[in-house]
């Protein structure tokens, strides 16, 4: 495999490695994309999918950029846009909607000082904010699957069932304070 030299806007040489080795790994897998492409996100130290990494898979796999993009933006799991220190998304689901996940993202909005930004960015259900600080991105996702749990929250990647604002107030502190997200379904 000949290594694409590295130019501005490309990855850096270990992230260039690190590809490598994942097209070498997984490139004959079935479903290989979807791994992969969540490997290189969880590495990244803002949690995204850059220009530069996208482009240079796409190259290593011979894949059009255009399709590994259409691919990445399909998935809820995957962003485009570097990401806060720690993540928060809301269920929009009809579920999750009905018992209240649309009062819990105004209160989030609020909460982390993201209201007037969260208002640019388009859809009122449809957001992607991070806060000015870089420590919160506040998300809205479609539906994690969980309806029997809803409304649900998502905390640094902890699903929280049945939350209320005084659980979701409690839970952003926690966040804030420095100890990790409750792992619970309850």
């Amino acid at each position: 495999m000949t290594k694409l030299m590295p130019r501005p806007g490309q990855p850096r040489a270990e992230d260039q490695d690190f590809m490598d080795r994942l097209v070498a790994e997984y490139a004959e897998r079935p479903g290989a994309l979807l791994g992969m492409l969540a490997k290189i996100q969880g590495r990244d130290p803002q949690k995204y999918l850059s220009p530069e990494n996208l482009q240079y898979l796409a190259a290593r796999l011979d894949m059009p950029l255009a399709q590994l993009y259409s691919f990445a933006t399909f998935y809820a799991l995957f962003t485009l846009e570097p990401q806060g220190r720690h993540t928060v998304c809301v269920c929009r689901g009809a579920a999750c909607h009905t018992r209240g996940s649309r009062n819990l993202l105004e209160r989030l909005k609020v909460e982390l000082g993201v209201a007037a930004a969260a208002e640019e960015g388009g859809s009122a259900d449809k957001i992607s904010v991070t806060t000015p600080d870089g420590e919160f991105t506040l998300r809205t996702v479609a539906c994690f699957g969980q309806c029997a749990l809803a409304p649900v929250i998502e905390v640094d990647h902890a699903i929280l069932g049945h939350v209320n604002e005084t659980t979701l107030q409690r839970e952003v502190e926690a966040v804030r304070n420095g100890h990790a997200a409750r792992r619970r379904k309850s």
